[in-house]
């Protein structure tokens, strides 16, 4: 990693990776920040050699650094988040998921050193902000996950205990039985109850498709990472109640946000 520096330039965010006096520096902030962050890197790549790796590295070769090497995106996730696990101690040995929540949601098959990109949706991050903006009209994510931490799903969700009350339900009654249903409800729900019924059935719906490609693929290791995950407890408590019912092992790794990055450097 020695003179190198990584950016993965997101749809929302601009993660940056470097090492500098033999420490790992991470760094991230929204693209609106685009022009007064890249100019202060600039200084502090001068004498690096810079690997860009996202949606937007074309741009930011172009504008920034026409030097820079663009590196695939898929790759460079697996790469960061291997050397993350080694950095935790956790052993990446056999075959595991890894799941990327950033603005929308990648599922890669990492065995050793062989990484299959194997399943994508558009549910992530970005769903998490565009409803946001429309159920509670905030902008800012710390905002929006204290407010959904705030909230009670059960005041616009049809819960499954809803349906079969009084009597006792064959499955846990807290679990969804549709989203957003309680229509005449929800006029009068508050934006706290709206944000986390979002929050919920986003976490639902990656956890079915996780534990359908962990079947597919014959694993129960899930290892999750992203930027929406970041500082993001409700969504982590979420995905791992949902995860290990559904008998999955998750690993929510630390800077899990920052794998893109740092697997530009390694690259």
């Amino acid at each position: 990693m020695n003179n190198r520096l990584g950016i993965d330039a997101g749809g929302s965010l601009i993660k940056i990776a470097y090492e500098e006096n033999g420490r790992l520096h991470l760094r991230k902030q929204p693209n609106r920040d685009m022009d007064d962050g890249l100019g202060w890197l600039k200084l502090v790549a001068a004498n690096k050699k810079v690997s860009l790796t996202g949606g937007r590295a074309g741009k930011i070769k172009a504008e920034y650094f026409p030097d820079a090497e663009i590196v695939d995106e898929f790759t460079t996730a697996c790469e960061g988040a291997n050397y993350l696990m080694m950095k935790e101690g956790l052993t990446n040995g056999g075959k595991s998921l890894l799941v990327n929540i950033g603005t929308g949601t990648s599922w890669f098959i990492i065995e050793g050193e062989h990484y299959d990109r194997v399943l994508g949706s558009g549910i992530g991050g970005g769903t998490f902000m565009g409803m946001g903006k429309l159920l509670a009209d905030r902008s800012d994510f710390a905002s929006l996950v204290n407010l959904s931490d705030s909230g009670d799903k059960g005041n616009v969700d049809l819960l499954v205990k809803d349906i079969y009350h009084p009597e006792e339900p064959p499955i846990p009654g807290d679990l969804t039985a549709s989203n957003f249903a309680k229509s005449e409800a929800i006029a009068s729900s508050s934006a706290a109850d709206k944000m986390a019924s979002v929050l919920n059935m986003i976490s639902e719906t990656i956890t079915l498709l996780t534990v359908q490609a962990a079947a597919l693929h014959d694993t129960k290791k899930v290892i999750f990472i992203g930027s929406t995950l970041a500082g993001n407890k409700p969504m982590q408590e979420s995905l791992d109640y949902y995860c290990k019912m559904s008998g999955l092992e998750p690993i929510f790794l630390q800077n899990g946000e920052f794998s893109g990055a740092i697997g530009a450097i390694l690259k």
